[in-house]
């Protein structure tokens, strides 16, 4: 008996073992493990998407941070313009949008002494663009303003806070006087139109920015060389980088007749070709390639504070992309030579008037190319100096037409 009960009592305990086979065994096993192992694994891919969501949202904010802190603000000249709230032009279409673009032709600061001596930090608008975008931002209208256009200009607040005597002067005169708000103020004087926003870029900016789109091409027909603008090209079609763009755009002495007129002619279709290229998919939906044009735009722009921000920026980026680049015009203001000075300008009238009446009040304008086209023949047989911009022509839509060009042109047509 006790052999029997020591038997049962020996094989009590060993039957839950016997109980099943030992695949049994293995899949209690495994069944109590699987789940630990899957919440493991979801915790570490949980952990590791959160830092990279976390990397990514750093490196965007760094670079949104870099790109927001690179932009200069003018508050001088807003405070300046302020003073004068009740003589500025009152806005007639709320919608639409005047910007002032100037080139500063300072030669102080890093990278820009080699285009000449700096004589203490002054400035004159090496060029000034007038850019009016529709209130239905279905066109957008650049308008160059010769600087040595002889104009009204008042009195403004000097650097050194003395005031300058209101003078009739040429034009580029404004910004060495009082910089970006007595520019504004000759500019709204003398055509009528309320400036909302002004940018002021100067030379180094200019050549960042061409470089951040690798190039512009251009087509000559023959070489040109010019000393003093630093550029010296070959015949042919080649694409100039921001050193040989900036040449390309101040040049005078060294390709046609050294008219101030096809020189901003040129500036006209060369800021037309840079808008299509930076507006193209190469750049504008690839990050690699935007970020240098971001970086280099904002630090070479000083701005009013309403648009010293990157969201006020990409704002007024982001309403320009559903302009048709064909309805990117440029043109520049009908002018003649001055009457007591050859070398220097005056209004063609009414053809101006019209002008910036049209730009006043968000009417139509278009532009037609002038044939031969200066960059086409590569030796700027335009308008001459001592020959008016021809005049403004009724078009069969009674909508005035002016000598000009658009950002669908190609430099190399």
């Amino acid at each position: 008996m006790d052999a029997d009960v020591t038997d049962s009592a020996g094989k009590a305990p060993a039957e839950p073992a016997g109980t099943g086979d030992g695949a049994d065994d293995n899949d209690a096993g495994t069944t109590a493990s699987r789940p630990n192992r899957t919440h493991h694994w979801l915790r570490w891919t949980a952990l590791g998407t959160s830092v990279v969501v976390l990397a990514a949202a750093g490196a965007g904010w760094w670079f949104y941070k870099k790109l927001d802190g690179n932009i200069r603000t003018d508050t001088t000249a807003a405070a300046e313009l302020r003073t004068y709230e009740k003589e500025r032009p009152t806005p007639i279409v709320l919608d639409a949008k005047n910007i002032l673009l100037i080139g500063s032709d300072t030669r102080s600061g890093e990278g820009n002494g080699k285009y000449g001596q700096d004589d203490g930090g002054s400035q004159r608008s090496d060029t000034t663009i007038l850019l009016h975008l529709a209130a239905d931002r279905q066109s957008a209208t650049a308008v160059s303003l010769p600087r040595d256009l002889m104009v009204d200009i008042p009195s403004c607040r000097k650097p050194d806070g003395t005031r300058s005597t209101a003078q009739f002067a040429q034009f580029n005169w404004a910004f060495q006087f009082g910089g970006a708000a007595c520019t504004i103020r000759t500019v709204e004087k003398l055509t009528g139109i309320r400036v909302d926003h002004h940018m002021v870029i100067d030379f180094t900016g200019f050549k960042d920015v061409v470089d951040a789109v690798d190039g512009v091409e251009v087509c000559l027909k023959e070489p040109v060389d010019d000393v003093q603008a630093l550029l010296r090209l070959p015949a042919g079609t080649q694409t100039l980088d921001g050193e040989q763009a900036l040449g390309f755009v101040r040049a005078r002495h060294g390709i046609g007749d050294g008219s101030d007129t096809q020189r901003m002619e040129r500036q006209q279709r060369f800021l037309g070709a840079l808008f299509k290229k930076v507006r193209s998919n190469g750049v504008l939906l690839n990050p690699t390639r935007l970020y240098p044009v971001l970086d280099a735009a904002t630090k070479s722009i000083t701005t009013d504070p309403g648009l010293a921000t990157l969201p006020d920026l990409y704002e007024l980026a982001r309403s320009m992309q559903s302009v048709p680049t064909e309805k990117v015009q440029f043109m520049t203001v009908p002018r003649q030579p001055y009457s007591a000075d050859p070398n220097r300008d005056e209004l063609v009238e009414p053809d101006a008037k019209n002008l910036f009446e049209r730009l006043r009040e968000d009417e139509p304008v278009s532009v037609s190319t002038p044939s031969p086209s200066p960059t086409d023949t590569g030796t700027e047989t335009g308008t001459e100096r001592n020959s008016p911009t021809p005049t403004a022509a009724p078009s069969p839509s009674s909508t005035p037409t002016f000598e000009g060009s658009n950002a669908a042109a190609s430099l190399c047509e």
